[in-house]
């Protein structure tokens, strides 16, 4: 049987305790000097740059997009149809990084408007294929100058923009198996 051992040395009882977090609170009161870059300023984050490149992005994405009758997530879905037409329901949203949630109600909306059919594959009824319509292959037409309004909006050279993209693809390589490094463990 297992014996309960008796600490060798007394607890700290709470008064001692209490005196022993003095410290740390007055550190975590204390005004800290302000460096050049802050490490919380918010114009210093590489997320917030992201994040407000995104919107800006998708901002000026509209009323190109809307001349299509297409959202933004609708157009990368598009997108990814235009590459790889007959895709898996599954593929797209690998490709995508999006959700079978997320994913499903835009399929519904394309499908709606005439732009693609979502059907069973015959080998696997598990398995749902999206092959576009000849009105989303269509579109694909009337989107192809999209990429240079943007490029033009941006006013980067093409060189700048292709470093950027590349650049982008990069970290979102090195984020994204980051994660799925710390799901698995």
């Amino acid at each position: 049987m297992a014996t309960h051992r008796t600490p060798t040395r007394p607890l700290l009882d709470s008064a001692a305790r209490a005196t022993a977090r003095r410290p740390l609170r007055r550190a975590l009161r204390r005004p800290v000097a302000a460096a050049p870059a802050p490490a919380l300023a918010l114009d210093a984050q590489l997320c917030f740059a992201l994040y407000s490149a995104s919107l800006a992005m998708t901002k000026r994405y509209r009323p190109l997009l809307d001349a299509l009758g297409l959202t933004y997530p609708q157009y990368l879905v598009m997108l990814a149809l235009w590459e790889h037409d007959g895709s898996s329901v599954s593929s797209l949203g690998e490709r995508l990084f999006l959700d079978s949630g997320t994913l499903t109600p835009l399929l519904k909306r394309l499908q709606a408007a005439g732009l693609l059919t979502r059907e069973r594959a015959t080998d696997d009824e598990r398995r749902v294929v999206v092959t576009l319509t000849p009105a989303g292959r269509t579109l694909r037409r009337r989107a192809l100058g999209i990429p240079a309004a943007l490029a033009e909006a941006a006013t980067c050279s093409s060189g700048e923009l292709a470093t950027l993209t590349a650049t982008l693809q990069q970290l979102r390589a090195a984020l994204h198996h980051d994660t799925e490094v710390s799901a698995a463990a």
